[in-house]
């Protein structure tokens, strides 16, 4: 039961999420793993830039809780300013990173001119680190950091095959299959959502050792591996095994695929908080 209930769920935030948002519950889980793993110092200072937050001038997308700050950066999208123009237009590249999986690994492409999100996250990291930096530049660059890292650990935000992460490819949840629904939107809500339900929460302190290998290495590492993961786990079992065959007109991800890819779908999540605690302690612990 729980599966049609998720899938429900999922079903009518499909027809509103952004095409790349990692939606509120992957971002909220990335957000709250990390702040359960930063040192107490770290946390302080969180959540005096949180406090911050109404200086970026966004009241219809509140930041001041790190689930609401987690979601932030989805949220400004759609707010123009009083001429009619996208007030943070200039961001929407910094959600993502298109690294062809059938190709070598490479950022340079995908990142020209500094326009994606591992980029994004290494200049955040840097603004928060500088503290003579205004306290509004400062809190705006720890909103878009914690966003960011969950964007990078969602597979299709670092690995796609000029198919625009999987967004063109339409999809099936084992018998679930409504209008719209896709590769991206699938790794987006359903498979995410069931993962994190799946099994004990994510949300706890972990060991020292468990913190230092899994969050071992530096953002292109990590772009790396996110790639990676789209590559083996997301097109290969799309595909029936081999992820740069001719995507079909439709795929369907059978209950035993998805029962293959709840552990892939968790390891992101855990993955994404504890790089993220590592981040935040190195620029504010």
């Amino acid at each position: 039961m729980r599966f049609f209930r998720i899938a429900a769920l999922s079903a009518g935030l499909a027809l509103a999420a952004p095409a790349n948002a990692y939606w509120e519950y992957g971002h909220e889980t990335v957000a709250r793993i990390a702040m359960a793993n930063v040192t107490p110092r770290t946390r302080a200072a969180v959540k005096r830039l949180l406090a911050a937050t109404p200086e970026l001038g966004t009241p219809e997308c509140p930041a001041t809780t790190i689930e609401r700050a987690s979601t932030w950066a989805d949220c400004v999208k759609p707010l123009k300013d009083p001429n009619g123009k996208s007030r943070f237009g200039y961001a929407y590249n910094w959600h993502f990173q298109d690294v062809n999986i059938c190709r070598p690994f490479t950022l340079e492409e995908a990142c020209k001119d500094g326009n994606c999100v591992s980029a994004q996250i290494t200049r955040d990291v840097a603004i928060l680190k500088h503290k003579r930096t205004s306290q509004k530049e400062r809190a705006q660059a720890l909103v878009f950091l914690i966003h960011f890292v969950g964007d990078l650990h969602q597979p299709l935000h670092a690995g796609e095959k000029d198919d625009k992460g999987g967004n063109d490819v339409a999809a099936a949840y084992g018998i679930y299959s409504p209008k719209r629904f896709n590769l991206h939107s699938i790794w987006d809500g359903t498979l995410a959502e069931r993962a994190i339900t799946t099994g004990p929460s994510l949300i706890r302190r972990y060991p020292p050792a468990v913190k230092a290998r899994i969050a071992a290495g530096d953002v292109t590492d990590w772009s790396r591996e996110s790639w990676q993961v789209a590559h083996d786990s997301v097109y290969a079992t799309a595909l029936g095994g081999d992820p740069c065959a001719p995507s079909p007109a439709k795929v369907t991800l059978s209950e035993t695929t998805i029962e293959q890819l709840i552990p892939v779908a968790r390891l992101e999540i855990e993955r994404g908080g504890l790089r993220l605690a590592k981040l935040l302690d190195r620029a504010l612990g």
